[in-house]
């Protein structure tokens, strides 16, 4: 297994003695604002610009595309905003869930469903109050013009719990029409993710209706949550499916250092807080274990962290030399890194738009073939898309 340590390199620099590649763009069928002056450069040899589809979001969270070129942004303060012909609306989606919009808490993840051109479903993650405080629901709606309609509240994790961080809420639907929903420890409760009796530091699989798959590796079993899909994990604010394959990946936050890429596995235990590359933020050790039979090792994983938030495969054909390269979005460290793989190994990573000085929340593979990101901002959150400069 190999550890990757951050090192502050400009962008388009090598890492650790290994090249790296740099985001893709996706541009949307509508026009969007002139892209900016400055060339950015990748050592894989493409060159790009970026260009902004959206400005002056409130802590946007996530994108997501629909099929008549539309996007959809979460803002963390509870609103949903959508982007028509190219153009933020001024007023939010109607009928949004009501949140919790304290700390990392509010409404989160969204995206649509796999038939939402005949359904016109989309799916959205919150925090959601409740007897005890707080945990992480999953609505389903359908999207009609500016409003949401027939809500579902399909899932709710247990048990809602005092503090406001550690909500985990990143959705995918997997090629089986199931969805998975990352959920995180709440925090304080770091041993409850040992426990299957709950949802607490889980990834769950569930149907498109909230239902229990069947072949759920923990359905049936006595005193487990049936929803559980994999277990030991502490924060995942990301997840993506790999084209071509059945695969999910996520990643999840380290406390200080121990930021993890995980391959996701029914019924496999990821060892959080039992196993860590990470020590706590006061600096006190929360394992001296980093690997314990039974438990599953990370793909790759970061020290110091990275804070990484949002995943995608790159599955375009704007950017060649990046097809199916994963891209992860930097909080902490704002930074876009890109990670070449060689079947489940990374070979290559590049940090990517250091220079935007910017926290990257979300960053997704668009459907015309170029790569979003979202930038995190109390006051000017962005949406961007990279342009090809060749």
């Amino acid at each position: 297994m190999r550890q990757w340590r951050h090192l502050t390199r400009r962008p388009g620099r090598r890492l650790g003695g290994l090249l790296a590649a740099a985001p893709a763009a996706f541009i949307f069928a509508q026009a969007a604002d002139a892209a900016s002056g400055e060339l950015y450069k990748s050592t894989a040899g493409h060159a790009f610009r970026i260009a902004e589809v959206a400005v002056g979001l409130k802590n946007p969270w996530a994108v997501a595309f629909l099929p008549d070129g539309a996007m959809l942004v979460t803002e963390r303060d509870g609103r949903l905003r959508l982007i028509r012909g190219g153009k933020l609306e001024k007023e939010p989606v109607a009928g949004a869930p009501k949140v919790v919009a304290r700390g990392q808490g509010g409404l989160l993840d969204v995206v649509p469903h796999p038939q939402f051109a005949s359904n016109g479903l989309i799916y959205l993650s919150y925090s959601a109050a409740g007897e005890g405080g707080s945990n992480t629901a999953v609505m389903r709606a359908r999207l009609n013009g500016n409003r949401l309609e027939n809500p579902q509240v399909i899932f709710e994790a247990q048990p809602k719990t005092g503090g406001n961080n550690h909500y985990g809420s990143r959705l995918v639907f997997a090629p089986d029409g199931t969805l998975f929903v990352t959920l995180g420890d709440r925090f304080t409760y770091r041993d409850e993710a040992q426990n299957t009796a709950n949802h607490l530091g889980k990834v769950i699989r569930i149907n498109d209706d909230g239902s229990v798959p069947k072949d759920n590796p923990f359905a049936g079993k006595t005193g487990a949550a049936p929803e559980i899909y994999s277990f030991g994990h502490r924060n995942s604010q990301g997840i993506a499916l790999r084209p071509g394959t059945s695969e999910i990946w996520e990643h999840e936050h380290g406390a200080r250092g121990g930021d993890e890429v995980n391959i996701l596995k029914p019924g496999a235990n990821f060892g959080w807080p039992k196993i860590t590359y990470g020590i706590d933020y006061s600096g006190a050790i929360i394992s001296d274990k980093k690997a314990l039979p039974g438990m599953e090792q990370p793909v790759v994983y970061w020290v110091p962290s990275i804070a990484p938030s949002g995943m995608a495969f790159y599955a375009g054909d704007k950017f060649p030399k990046w097809k199916g390269d994963l891209f992860v979005g930097a909080l902490a460290k704002t930074h876009l890194r890109r990670l070449r793989l060689n079947g489940a190994k990374v070979v290559e990573q590049e940090e990517l738009l250091a220079g935007l000085d910017e926290r990257i929340r979300d960053v997704r593979s668009g459907p015309d073939g170029f790569l979003y990101i979202v930038t995190d901002d109390s006051s000017n959150g962005r949406v961007l898309r990279l342009e090809p400069a060749e």
